[in-house]
């Protein structure tokens, strides 16, 4: 008989290879990959890959894989959020109803647990009082040190939903960023080859983003960005490509030490703005207020 083990909500729409080596065992790729063409794990009763997205409550068969045990991971501690965080959270919500909230999401902390991310959304909403009788479903991210617009839905049904509608590119996401030098007036689309490695294999997406300049200074731009596809990293990369990375942005820059000298704020500044979509002829519109050090910085510079 095979082990059977339920897929929990903090792994909603992780792939299954990470789940796998997060929750079962730790085995390296290739061994995965040889147990997954073996058919010694199914879900749902279906053969799967290891980029299938794993949905929570799916059934993860696996039967005897014993002889391809390598190392166990260390058992996972997950993170306990007190209740003067939980309560905070009221203040970052802007909608609420009974198929999906809205928050504002504040820079520094995660959507989900990861292997370098502790603190999360999804374990501080769990425990509040919006998902009391439910559980809160992933249907978009943000990058941790990414403020703004965030979507959790409460049901598998509208988290199906929204899946669909982000694949179908039927939600538009706004964002505002603060970025260094003075982009061009001529640029307004942003279209690249993004190189990605997923288990050392290299992969290229075609990226699309549009791009209004707002304002600009002696030594920054303020900009609107409105991505089409949605890559990992996307806007941060883009404006690195055109050569006006985002202020504080640790990863990409041009050079470390302008990214320390001309601006002191080590946050990124990189905010959700807006995000609109409809859903049953009813047009929903949101908006989220940037971060008082955004705001600072808006000030100061332009």
């Amino acid at each position: 008989m095979p082990q059977k083990v339920t897929i929990e909500q903090d792994y909603h729409n992780s792939r299954f290879d990470k789940w796998f080596k997060a929750i079962i065992i730790d085995l390296p790729q290739s061994l995965i990959e040889k147990i997954l063409r073996l058919n010694k794990i199914k879900i749902n009763r279906k053969k799967i890959k290891s980029s299938y997205r794993v949905q929570t409550d799916d059934i993860v068969e696996i039967y005897d894989i014993s002889k391809f045990k390598v190392t166990n991971r260390p058992k996972i501690i997950k993170y306990k959020p007190s209740r003067k965080e939980i309560d905070i959270y009221d203040d970052y919500i802007l909608e609420n109803n009974n198929n999906f909230i809205v928050i504002n999401k504040p820079r520094g902390i995660a959507v989900q647990a990861g292997t370098k991310s502790f603190r999360n959304i999804i374990d501080v909403l769990k425990d509040s009082k919006y998902f009391k009788n439910t559980k809160p479903y992933i249907v978009h991210r943000l990058d941790k040190e990414t403020s703004g617009v965030l979507i959790v839905a409460k049901n598998r049904e509208y988290a199906q939903l929204f899946t669909s509608l982000f694949r179908i590119r039927k939600i538009h996401k706004t964002y505002i960023a603060l970025t260094y030098g003075k982009v061009s007036k001529s640029i307004k689309t942003l279209k690249d080859d993004l190189v990605t490695f997923d288990n050392g294999k290299k992969i290229i997406q075609k990226a699309i983003s549009y791009l209004r300049l707002l304002k600009t200074s002696f030594d920054f731009s303020y900009v609107e960005l409105n991505p089409i596809t949605g890559r990992k990293h996307q806007l941060r990369k883009q404006l690195y490509n055109i050569g006006n990375p985002i202020v504080g942005d640790e990863k990409y820059f041009i050079d470390r030490r302008v990214n320390k000298i001309k601006s002191k704020k080590k946050n990124l500044m990189l905010h959700a703005y807006k995000i609109k979509f409809m859903i049953n002829n009813i047009q929903y519109n949101f908006k989220a207020k940037y971060e008082k050090e955004f705001e600072n910085f808006l000030k100061k510079n332009f």
